[in-house]
């Protein structure tokens, strides 16, 4: 039969109080020692030992072990043989345990732990380990993982590892991270974060592989404070040479930004100087004031496609520097800007360099009152070249609108007039100026209804809609081939085109227009869940006038009565299939001009399939002017192919030209405590030029992760992509 005491420091006057019955002792006062064993002894104002079966429980501390011993002035508990001790962070179980329960500082041997925070576990044994105070420990002889109980399959390995859950940090000293028994890494001193945050130290290498040869990085975190942080980078390439980066963010009430290098002084394959720099900052002047500066700048024109992945090749070819001036209201919004490029050539020097704008202020304003909506867009934008002609553009586009709202449609007629003045400097760089403007007078109709009825699509109930609109538009025709083009393009046709004013971005070409356009929507929607399952339109404008506007501003006339026949299709087939495509046909020449179709399968995390099709009859081909037929077949997935094991793979493949245009294959191994991935990557960065890469990396959960990452390569490459260590397992 047990018997359970409870003992405090001030035992020696409540010795009559010392037995009670068990229900009497089930809420004790904080600081209370409560024990239950089979055998008890002692001078209880002194010492009490206590055998078979021993539980002890102090506030949130349980002891269980087979005989202890607790000496009353000092709080010290020593127990033995088999000891537990349970905690609210963890436990930890020893051979013995030697404790001071006010201090809560003192030693277990051969102990194995198990410390849990913010749903991250740290696990592990140690041949010694020392209590520190609350929350502190260190551990001796230790090893540890982030792993599920008897799951070994990394370890790390540490002459001492000291963790500090009141500063949730971790430090450990000649230290080795063992894979499988085998030692991958090694560091005299490391530390890391024991709830997933920020922490200064090494952080793991980056090791991959490529056109360059091996390439290693080893960043240095610094956590300056909680709203500064830098990291710093050296990257060694083999066949370049080494390279340093730096990064810096920080973060203040009032702004924020960050400030980013890369440095090559000497790169021994082009042997030259190579660097990047990238900036941003925003900063709060005044509740409705603001203001901000970004930009970038780099060596030469071929960094990107040298140091970058296919993503930043691609999308920095003009790089932007500007700042900028904001106020913004209700009513609307005033912004001061000035913006420049660098342009990035390729080798045919085709790529056209953009208008520097110095500066450019710009008004929007906005006011509504009943059912009208009065806006006004302007600007006044001073544009300059290092070849073509410059000068300054006044834009002011004034505009009414009324809208009628109902559930059955809408129709929203709208005027403005758009107003624009040049003010030209001559070439032969004198002081004289030749103004130039054009004003348009600017009508349209937006207009719309909406029938719907019961419906079955796949054996399900749905809400079939169907959608006429017409969209009508008035621009007369005014011949601007002596205004210049600063910063105007033809936008390219798509179902959205089909319903705006002016198929030319930016102000310096306004369409002529009398046309109607015509477009019928249908759509399938799931009465259970309100998924639009399957989307069906077709739509085409009709020109009432053939009168037209080409891109150098000249006038024209149109000789089709109207434009392509544009057709979309898409929606969730269902739960796991999406069907998206276009459609475009030219009636005038009865030809197909462009279209697409694409198919994508995922029916649940890990587990995707797409194809698709992209067809264009008259194309431009790569970054120049020429222009051919395009045909890209692109076929992308991810799929378990063995439990736990997972295969990952994309091939856009050019039918014009005979090859590929990116190849990406590997496969991913997630384990559950840890992940591994291997992808090779090959893609082109010019017309006779390609780069390759090859992915190694080996994440080890809530821990850290070696190697190269290359889930931003497989998220873009493969549509529906999902990190396997997010899956639910296939």
């Amino acid at each position: 039969m047990q018997t359970r005491f409870r003992l405090t420091p001030v035992m020696a006057a409540l010795l009559p109080l010392f037995l009670l019955p068990t229900a009497q002792a089930d809420s004790l006062p904080a600081g209370t020692l409560s024990v239950e064993s089979d055998n008890l002894s002692g001078q209880m104002d002194v010492e009490l030992k206590a055998s078979g079966q021993v539980k002890a429980v102090r506030d949130d501390q349980t002891v269980e072990a087979d005989w202890l011993e607790y000496f009353v002035q000092r709080q010290q508990l020593r127990a033995g043989e088999r000891v537990r001790l349970t905690q609210a962070d963890g436990r930890i179980e020893a051979e013995q345990l030697d404790y001071l329960l006010g201090e809560r500082s003192g030693s277990a041997s051969n102990a194995s732990f198990s410390f849990g925070r913010d749903g991250k576990t740290l696990r592990g044994n140690a041949g010694k380990l020392e209590f520190q105070g609350k929350d502190n420990y260190r551990l001796q002889s230790a090893r540890a993982n982030t792993c599920d109980p008897n799951d070994d399959s990394w370890y790390l390995k540490a002459s001492t590892i000291d963790l500090d859950y009141g500063r949730n940090v971790g430090v450990a000293r000649n230290a080795r991270v063992e894979f499988q028994g085998v030692p991958i890494l090694y560091t005299p001193w490391i530390d890391f974060p024991l709830d997933g945050g920020r922490k200064s130290g090494l952080l793991f290498p980056t090791i991959s592989t490529g056109s360059d040869g091996l390439q290693v990085s080893l960043p240095y975190y610094w956590n300056i404070a909680p709203n500064y942080d830098a990291t710093l980078t050296p990257r060694y390439i083999e066949q370049r040479g080494m390279m340093l980066g730096l990064e810096g963010r920080y973060l203040l009430p009032d702004a924020q930004g960050q400030l980013y290098t890369e440095q090559l002084p000497n790169d021994r394959k082009s042997e030259r100087s190579r660097f990047l720099w990238k900036g941003e900052h925003v900063q709060q002047l005044a509740p409705a004031l603001s203001a901000g500066a970004n930009g970038a700048y780099v060596s030469d024109d071929d960094y990107f496609d040298d140091f970058g992945d296919r993503v930043s090749s691609a999308a920095n070819v003009n790089l932007k520097r500007e700042a900028w001036l904001g106020y913004q209201q209700e009513w609307g919004a005033v912004t001061l800007k000035a913006q420049r490029y660098q342009t990035l050539q390729d080798d045919n020097g085709t790529v056209e360099e953009p208008y520097a704008r110095l500066p450019q202020l710009s008004l929007n304003a906005r006011q509504r009152f009943g059912g009208f909506s009065s806006n006004l867009e302007s600007e006044l934008t001073r544009f300059s070249h290092s070849s073509k002609q410059e000068g300054t553009r006044l834009v002011a586009y004034p505009s009414l609108s009324y809208a009628i709202e109902r559930p059955w449609g809408f129709l929203r007629p709208k005027v403005g007039v758009h107003f624009t003045r040049y003010e030209l400097d001559n070439s032969d760089g004198s002081q004289a100026v030749r103004s130039d403007e054009r004003t348009l007078p600017i009508v349209s109709l937006d207009s719309g209804l909406t029938f719907e009825r019961d419906s079955t699509l796949f054996g399900r109930d749905m809400n079939q809609t169907l959608e006429p609109r017409l969209f009508y538009v008035k621009i007369p025709k005014v011949e601007q081939s002596s205004l210049p083009n600063f910063d105007t393009s033809e936008n390219d046709f798509n179902f959205a085109q089909l319903f705006t004013e002016n198929r030319f971005s930016g102000h310096d070409r306004i369409n002529a227009a009398n046309q109607v356009t015509a477009a019928l929507t249908s759509r399938y929607l799931d009465k259970e869940n309100g998924l639009e399952r399957l989307r069906v339109a077709i739509g085409q404008r009709f020109y009432l006038s053939r009168d037209d506007i080409r891109l150098d501003g000249s006038s024209s006339e149109r000789s089709e009565a109207g434009s392509d026949l544009l057709m979309t299709v898409g929606g969730d087939l269902s739960h796991s299939l999406r069907l998206d495509g276009s459609y475009q046909y030219n009636q005038a020449l009865s030809k197909t001009e462009r279209y697409n179709a694409q198919l994508r399968y995922n029916p649940a995390p890990g587990k995707t399939l797409s194809v698709r099709y992209r067809y264009g009859r008259d194309e431009l081909i790569g970054s120049g002017s020429e222009r051919d037929t395009l045909r890209q077949v692109d076929v992308a997935g991810q799929w378990p192919i063995a439990p736990r094991w997972y295969a990952v793979a994309r091939q856009n493949y050019s039918l014009r030209d005979k090859k590929a245009l990116e190849q990406l294959a590997g496969v991913e191994y997630n384990d559950g405590c840890w992940s591994m991935r291997v992808v090779g990557q090959r893609y082109v960065t010019d017309l006779d030029k390609t780069k390759n890469a090859v992915f190694l990396q080996l994440e080890l959960k809530d821990f850290s992760s070696v190697g190269s990452n290359p889930l931003n390569a497989l998220r873009l490459a493969i549509p529906g992509y999902s990190p396997i260590n997010e899956t639910t397992g296939n």
